[in-house]
């Protein structure tokens, strides 16, 4: 059972938290990895693009010339998709691209990433995100003093207003609950930085 340091918003140690070996110890799955960074970008595609079909593209649908007797090849409509400016066949239409991962696995590749973090040393815990008001200038000396590095995820568990203000300007800073976390936002920053809360949420939710 992994045992981390706690720090405040000074980065001094004060505690220390024990935290699950099935949720921060586990073996990191890097195929299993890849499949729910893969399904979390496939579900957030706008799937928006369209080509025109013939029936769409401006033009008049009068046949050009009579069938036989011109000795030119037969033609119903200048919005063919053979003529100019005529209709596209096969091409992209609106869609939805998302799919559904099993849970089984999508909690297997959390831990794998919550693993893989800490033992690369680029997660830390800290006691509570209790900002004294929510100016910007503080939430980037504080996240400084951690040693947050340019791009951190803060993950916490309370519906903490403060800070959610003050680090939403912030470039390279993502705010997320407990709940939204998907090993796609800990893989693509840099450093974590957990509340005490917010780990301990983990370690009982995620646990085998």
């Amino acid at each position: 059972m992994p045992t981390v340091e706690v720090v405040d918003l000074n980065n001094q140690v004060v505690s220390s938290v024990e935290l699950a070996d099935d949720v921060f110890g586990a073996p990191v799955n890097e195929a299993l990895l890849y499949e729910a960074v893969r399904q979390f970008q496939a579900s957030n595609r706008a799937g928006t693009h369209a080509t025109k079909t013939r029936r769409d593209v401006a033009g008049s649908g009068k046949k050009l010339w009579k069938q036989k007797g011109t000795g030119r090849a037969r033609v119903g409509s200048v919005r063919s998709p053979i003529w100019r400016h005529g209709g596209t066949v096969h091409g992209p239409q609106p869609r939805d691209y998302g799919y559904k991962l099993q849970k089984k696995m999508l909690v297997g590749a959390l831990r794998s990433a919550l693993s893989a973090k800490l033992r690369d040393g680029e997660l830390k815990i800290v006691q509570a995100f209790n900002f004294a008001d929510n100016k910007t200038k503080n939430a980037m000396q504080v996240l400084s003093k951690l040693e947050a590095g340019r791009t951190v995820l803060v993950v916490d568990n309370d519906d903490n207003r403060n800070l959610e203000l003050g680090v939403r300007n912030l470039k390279g800073v993502t705010l997320l609950a407990t709940r939204e976390v998907n090993p796609y936002h800990l893989l693509g920053h840099k450093s974590i930085m957990l509340s005490e809360a917010a780990a301990r949420k983990f370690s009982e939710a995620l646990a085998k």
